[in-house]
């Protein structure tokens, strides 16, 4: 823990104590009694694990200070502190606070020779490019460790700290090869590619869990709440012996202590149990005149506070569904600036813009989508040797050898520095499900606006783009809908210090339950969609500097009510912004019906910020009963397949599930082409994913009884309710479930139907 942390904590305490030594003067007991009776707050209470020597000693120091400053400020003096004044207890200890081995050593090939990698850091201009490229001497040793394990944590009631903001992606560069490969070998039961501060989250939870720590809070990177790093938070608390956020902060404005970058944080706080929390959303940031922090306003809520940081709908548990499978990839990762080539380096190459050959494709990433970038192009020899491209095309070849290759040399991966002329991620899936269209959807992964446009093949989308492979626009009309939207940014969460949107295929995609639209519902939809799509192509080929961040930034201000700048005007005009939201409206309200929610067709037309957020919480709710529903149809072998040419080929129009009897939500019951009712399936569906722990406490039990409801698809009786919480359905949990279910039912947090056997309860 950093020195700063520590003495805000000492601060505390300190006050703290402070007013319990006044309590017991009023009581007739002395401060002097206490603090010779050795209970009184010191450094000695406060322990820390730094990595960095001089950090470490500054730790100490600055707690000794904080110590002595509240001492003089108390009594006025430091004559009654015993000497030695400064003392060293050894509480800051200066060692890794994740990884313990028994020797490090520096790695030698076999030769004997050592090891080395490229910095990370150091570039050289090339000889023919004059591109900046990895200096082939700029080498730092690579190091072994033997015997990798967790580090052992010294015994304390709680835990507080801000680990090291480093991606997983970055772990490599800056920390080492061998430290990294160390740090996974040692935590194996880990995902792979968790962010760093996890592995301080991991031991946290599993101390708490155990009993032997009462609570710890941590600040990370916003990407806490991201999916790759939420599975370690999911795996505690949905345990047996559960963990619960009692605190967090999903999203907050910070300035990393590291090199003074303005950052994106959470906040979280946990202790064991199964309890409602605290959830803090910031809903107005002003950055502050001086140097202080941003002064913050936050909208606070109670709860369950789930894995992804949400209260309400646990969308973050909710089911992939074989419907949406092999349909959404990330687009390819070129590894390599060089295979970028603009219209006029592909003329001095030798080649016609107006006539390329096959591994010259249109190209663009997400800043070009939604800013309209430089329009773009890539070398792509997919399924080409070296040799191949070096007789086919030599100066495409010659291009990557100086541009790309340098580069290349230095990567981690062998594969890479042997395939150089290929992209680092070609998503040979990708290709197989694109091929035969004339056109994908394509998303940003991280942007202000959640868009969806058609690009038209051959193209290369960049890896910060998402494609869905089908050129039907009732997909896209779908997609570009509220209900979507409001889907994604809550299961794909936000990162960066643009606080933007993420999109990603295995949380935003493959759960979300499309509508069980009818033929005239689809071609509503699809008709809109197309309108939709053409009317922004349309304008932006008219208006060059007109941009998709543009438009939909102005779309905010006239939903809000807000008054346009003169720029803002501008925008609204060459972009016909007031078509555009007609165009969105429009297709809010189609797709609202093909669901069979009426009530919800109207998401933005003059709701205030509340009720909006009322509004959304319902989409979410039902959006996650329909998930859970739709799972129950796939586990008894009925897929509504999104493209069952493709997904299912040569099955029967049956096992298609195109045919399926209008909204599954709207009619309350799963209902397919028998007529058959199903029930939640076993195993891993989503309800069994949204099985949770029978809280000891009555509040917290009526908390999560009003959760479940909520997720039900329709009323269900007591043993049906009772299995969506962890242990045995006995018959006194069953009893005490429906004496707080009549409960709730009279205070108008629940709703009863029927009577005796037909007895069911839903949500209010």
């Amino acid at each position: 823990c950093s020195g700063n942390f520590l003495y805000v904590t000492l601060e505390l305490l300190k006050r703290l104590e402070g007013e319990v030594l006044n309590t017991l003067h009023d009581l007739g007991q002395s401060q002097q009694k206490l603090e010779m009776e050795n209970v009184t707050v010191t450094p000695a209470n406060l322990l820390g694990i730094e990595v960095n020597p001089r950090a470490a000693a500054i730790a100490d120091l600055v707690l000794w200070i904080g110590f002595l400053q509240w001492h003089i400020r108390t009594h006025g003096t430091v004559s009654s502190v015993p000497e030695p004044i400064l003392r060293n207890h050894h509480n800051i200890e200066c060692r890794d606070a994740v990884l313990d081995w028994d020797e490090r050593k520096p790695m030698v090939d076999e030769e004997g020779k050592p090891v080395t990698r490229w910095d990370g850091r150091t570039t050289n201009p090339h000889p023919v490019t004059g591109q900046e490229v990895p200096d082939p001497e700029a080498r730092v040793q690579a190091y072994t460790y033997t015997n990798p394990r967790p580090a052992p944590w010294p015994e304390a009631d709680y835990i507080v700290g801000n680990p090291p903001f480093i991606g997983n992606k970055r772990m490599r560069i800056a920390l080492g090869d061998g430290y990294t490969e160390a740090l996974r070998e040692a935590w194996k039961e880990l995902p792979a590619n968790i962010d760093f501060v996890m592995y301080w989250w991991e031991r946290a939870a599993v101390l708490v869990r155990q009993g032997k720590v009462k609570r710890f809070g941590f600040i990370t990177t916003n990407s806490l709440k991201q999916t790759f790093n939420r599975k370690v938070l999911e795996g505690h608390l949905l345990a047996k012996k559960p963990l619960s956020m009692t605190f967090a902060i999903p999203d907050h404005p910070w300035v990393d202590s590291a090199d003074g970058a303005a950052v994106r944080i959470s906040m979280t706080v946990a202790a064991a149990g199964s309890n409602n929390g605290t959830l803090c959303e910031v809903v107005k940031e002003v950055d502050s005149a001086s140097d202080e922090a941003a002064e913050v306003t936050f909208e606070v809520e109670q709860g369950w506070i789930h894995a992804d940081l949400t209260i309400g709908a646990n969308v973050a548990a909710a089911a992939k569904l074989k419907a949406n499978t092999d349909i959404c990839f990330q687009g390819m990762n070129l590894v390599g600036k060089g295979f970028r080539v603009t219209e006029e380096e592909i003329q001095g190459l030798g080649f016609d813009p107006k006539s390329l050959p096959e591994v010259i494709k249109p190209h663009c990433n997400a800043r070009d989508m939604m800013q309209a970038g430089e329009h773009q192009y890539v070398i792509d020899l997919f399924g080409m040797t070296a040799e191949d491209a070096k007789a086919k095309y030599p100066t495409l070849y010659q291009r990557l050898f100086d541009r790309v290759k340098p580069e290349r040399d230095q990567n981690k991966r062998e594969s890479r520095r042997r395939n150089w002329w290929l992209f680092g991620e070609p998503v040979g899936k990708l290709r197989k499900a694109w091929a035969g269209l004339p056109r994908i959807i394509l998303t940003p992964e991280t942007s202000k606006h959640r868009v969806f446009s058609f690009f038209h093949l051959p193209f290369t989308p960049d890896h910060k783009l998402y494609a869905i492979c089908s050129d039907d626009a009732w997909i896209l009309g779908v997609l570009s809908g509220t209900y979507h939207k409001v889907w994604a940014s809550t299961a794909g969460g936000r990162m960066g210090v643009g606080n933007d949107l993420v999109y990603n295929n295995t949380r935003c995609f493959l759960p979300f339950p499309f509508p069980a639209a009818t033929a005239a519902q689809q071609a509503r939809i699809r008709e809109l969609g197309e309108q939709l799509d053409a009317h922004r192509k349309r304008q932006q080929a008219q208006h060059s500097q007109l941009t998709m961040t543009g438009m939909y930034n102005v779309l905010e201000k006239v939903r809000a009510g807000k008054t346009l700048t003169a720029k803002d005007k501008t925008i609204y005009d060459q972009g016909l912004v007031g078509i555009l939201k007609q165009l969105h409206d429009e297709l809010d309200i189609a797709v609202a019906e093909a669901y069979g929610w009426p009530d919800l067709a109207h998401c933005h037309s003059g709701l205030d910020p509340e009720s909006r957020k009322t509004q959304e919480d319902e989409i979410l709710h039902r959006l996650v009963a329909l998930n859970a529903e739709r799972a129950a149809e796939e586990a008894q072998g009925h897929v509504r397949w999104l493209r069952p040419e493709y997904q299912n080929p040569g099955a029967s129009d049956k096992s298609q599930g195109s045919s399926a009897k209008g909204s599954t939500a709207a009619q309350g019951k799963l209902e397919v082409e028998d007529d058959v009712t199903l029930s939640p399936p076993k195993g891993d569906s989503a309800v069994a994913a949204e099985q949770r722990p029978w809280p000891k406490e009555l509040p917290a039990q009526a908390a999560a009884l009003r959760e479940v409801l909520t997720a039900l698809p329709a009323p269900a009786d007591v043993a049906t309710i009772a299995g969506h919480f962890k242990g045995k359905r006995t018959p006194k949990r069953l009893k005490e479930m429906e004496a707080l279910l009549e409960t709730l039912a009279a205070l108008g947090g629940a709703r009863k139907e029927g009577e005796g056997e037909e007895l069911r309860y839903g949500a209010a």
